[in-house]
């Protein structure tokens, strides 16, 4: 059966590859299709299961190097300054390769790697000379958050996967008896951490690459809805009943149907505690007397009896209830039998993308909340969007849209990296898009800056095409370059010097060169230029290459370079 298995899932790796990622070679590829199904309930985007790709040298045996708090995934500018107490800690750790066979040699390059990784005493000195920038980096990164965290308690989780075209139910005892070191090194430093080690073969990765998200879904209610015609219900439904509903097969809350949902869970903020104190006091005042209840955006619906299926389901106010509830439901399962109470439920029935913008910003706009989250429904995102289409590029601003209609990886961007692109071409600023990738649009002076109607639709579309042509290019540059790829937005900065010969240019300058064909020999001629550059920079300047990628003093030094042409 193993042997069909991997017949059947090299078809499915070739055709995905074929349709969604042609410029990726055959081994990163399925990396990325490793950490997507092994990160399925998270629901990441092509941006963020890259950024926790470490490289194809000094990796240490870690492929895939990704750390959520609270079910978020942590960033370049990840604030810890905005967690509450008692954070959710989740760090995985991914080893992936196409070998039929789980390697007793690859187990103890993770072991060794993961002494580094969890002993808070070595710093970023001590093992730089070890491993690639990007995983010193990501390492670095999950010790200090840790360490900022630690007066809140966190509780931390760790899970190593290695993944394989082998079977899972052949792995080698001395293989598996490797997993027991990986544990004790994790358990043994972070008292009160839980860790697991798991080996995922063909016939997993299978499975995983079958389940798709579901968005025709049912839901029970109580007594009769109330309705003014077929594009619009009110109903009440059972706590449970709704539970089930934002639930998967396997017990998991269902992220993908809050990608419109313009605020993340807030943990335990003042609402939240408001909230859970209504669960947990059961008295006669029943939970939707006392909360506002949930929205729900769909462009079908069809009732009988008293269920509704519902299609395209976006549930766009209700994320804070939503989580709160089904925290509190995961924790007392006994209770379920028992539970009566209900929530409110309103759902608007409408296929208008305006129309459905427009009752996502209403409907999220009643509580204090970041203008920048907000940003998707903008007339300029929408006008990006439509705009970039009709030249066969998608600009995801409701997250992963164009990845679940299949559509290039290479060709999809979001509103972040837009931002980033355009800051670092445009307002030649890639130290901040470097930094910021998040945060860069948060306040108002900034997003005003990068997304402003006056510069032109074609200006988006041509920093987008400059900076996914450097992606594709230093995809394959030389190991020896490799720690520098984290200048890519410097790159794409100093690409336009070289296209326009000249460091100081307009909007109109650089829409002009939509369109232009950027060879990998043109390419390697600047980044040559800039890796040169940078080593020059460093000799009288400390920091890491991580540093230096977010120091203006670098940028500034580009930009007034005598000699650049």
């Amino acid at each position: 059966m193993s042997g069909n298995d991997v017949i059947v899932l090299n078809a499915i790796l070739e055709q995905r590859r074929d349709e969604i990622a042609k410029t990726i070679k055959e081994d990163d590829f399925f990396e990325i299709f490793t950490f997507e199904q092994v990160l399925k309930n998270y629901d990441l985007s092509y941006e963020e299961l890259e950024s926790g790709k470490m490289g194809s040298g000094d990796d240490g045996g870690i492929d895939g190097f990704f750390l959520f708090i609270n079910d978020e995934l942590v960033d370049e500018d990840f604030n810890v300054d905005e967690i509450k107490k008692n954070p959710r800690m989740y760090l995985c750790l991914i080893q992936s390769k196409q070998s039929a066979s789980f390697s007793e040699i690859a187990m103890d390059k993770i072991i060794s790697t993961a002494f580094e990784i969890f002993d808070l005493s070595k710093s970023a000195d001590d093992i730089k000379n070890r491993y690639n920038s990007l995983l010193v980096k990501k390492i670095q990164q999950f010790k200090s958050i840790y360490v900022n965290l630690a007066v809140k308690h966190p509780q931390l989780t760790v899970k190593f996967f290695y993944a394989s075209k082998g079977n899972n139910q052949d792995v080698h005892q001395k293989v598996v008896a490797k997993s027991s070191n990986l544990i004790d090194i994790v358990t043994s430093r972070f008292a009160g951490s839980d860790c697991s080690v798991e080996f995922i073969g063909a016939r997993q990765l299978l499975d995983a690459a079958r389940t798709e998200k579901t968005y025709t879904l049912q839901l029970r209610f109580l007594e009769n809805y109330i309705s003014r015609g077929e594009d619009n219900y009110i109903i009440l439904s059972k706590i449970t009943d709704y539970c089930d509903f934002v639930s998967d097969e396997h017990g998991n809350l269902r992220r993908y149907v809050f990608e419109s949902n313009v605020r993340d869970y807030q943990g335990e903020v003042e609402v939240n505690k408001d909230i859970r104190k209504t669960l947990e006091v059961n008295d006669d005042l029943d939970f939707w007397y006392l909360n506002n209840g949930v929205t729900i955006l769909a462009s079908h619906a069809s009732i009988a009896g008293k269920t509704i299926t519902l299609d395209d389901i976006q549930i766009v106010n209700g994320l804070q209830t939503t989580t709160t509830i089904y925290n509190y439901l995961a924790e007392n399962k006994s209770k379920w039998r028992e539970e009566g109470r209900g929530i409110l439920v309103r759902i608007i029935v409408t296929k208008d993308p305006e129309a459905r913008d427009r009752i996502i910003k209403a409907t999220n706009n009643q509580t204090a909340i970041p203008t920048a989250s907000l940003r998707a429904t903008d007339r300029i995102q929408r006008d990006i969007e439509e705009y970039l289409v009709q030249y066969g590029w998608f600009y995801d601003r409701r997250k992963n849209y164009y990845k679940n209609l299949g559509k290039p990886s290479d060709r999809i961007v979001s509103i972040p990296y837009m931002a980033q692109s355009v800051m670092s071409i445009l307002l030649k600023e890639p130290d901040n898009a470097r930094a910021r990738p998040s945060s860069l649009i948060k306040h108002n002076h900034d997003y005003k800056r990068v997304f402003n109607e006056e510069y032109g639709l074609n200006l988006y579309l041509t920093c987008a095409e400059i900076m996914k042509r450097i992606e594709i290019f230093l995809k394959d540059v030389s190991e020896s370059l490799q720690d520098y790829v984290q200048f890519r937005f410097h790159l794409g900065m100093m690409v336009v010097f070289e296209l326009l010969k000249k460091q100081n240019y307009t909007v109109a300058e650089v829409a002009t060169l939509r369109g232009t064909i950027l060879t990998n020999e043109a390419l390697l001629d600047v980044f040559e230029k800039l890796v040169k550059l940078i080593d020059n920079y460093r000799k009288y300047n400390i920091g890491t290459l991580d540093k230096i990628s977010k120091s203006r003093d670098l940028v500034e030094e580009l930009i007034n370079q005598d000699k650049l042409f």
